[in-house]
């Protein structure tokens, strides 16, 4: 069974994309515009869980200690929660580019993300090599 979108596009029950198929068919890219719209949902909802986690704990804690560790957990999961923000911002522009049609190449080189690496980190926007070059540029700045 396959199934249809919005966009009448049919994507294959089970279909996995791979570099051995064209690059980046509509088929290809509703997979991967449907991966980040869940990827998307599931942050949302993640962070709707920890909005009310926040609310209900917000009690006074009468010890010293529980309030100190009450503290450091809230930090902790403020500090999460804006993670996923910047994550779900990369999603958005993730689903711009397929919209214009530049998602899937390598901002560096403008040649084509290798499909298992866009799979498994579908906002992605070097190439491995790309990204490779980048991280030694970063550690030599560094040291």
């Amino acid at each position: 069974m396959s199934a249809a979108n919005s966009n009448g596009i049919t994507i294959p029950e089970n279909y996995k994309p791979s570099d051995d198929e064209e690059f980046m068919t509509p088929v290809m890219l509703e997979y991967f515009r449907l991966k980040l719209l869940a990827w998307k949902a599931d942050i949302i909802a993640e962070t709707q869980g920890t909005v009310a986690t926040l609310k209900a704990e917000s009690m006074s804690h009468p010890d010293s200690i529980d309030r100190a560790a009450a503290t450091a957990d809230r930090q902790l999961e403020l500090r999460s929660r804006d993670r996923l923000r910047k994550l779900t911002s990369k999603i958005d522009k993730a689903l711009r580019r397929i919209e214009v049609g530049t998602y899937g190449l390598c901002d560096e080189t403008g040649d084509p993300i290798r499909v298992a690496r866009l799979d498994a980190r579908p906002i992605a926007t070097l190439s491995i090599e790309a990204q490779e070059i980048h991280e030694r540029g970063e550690r030599t700045r560094v040291s």
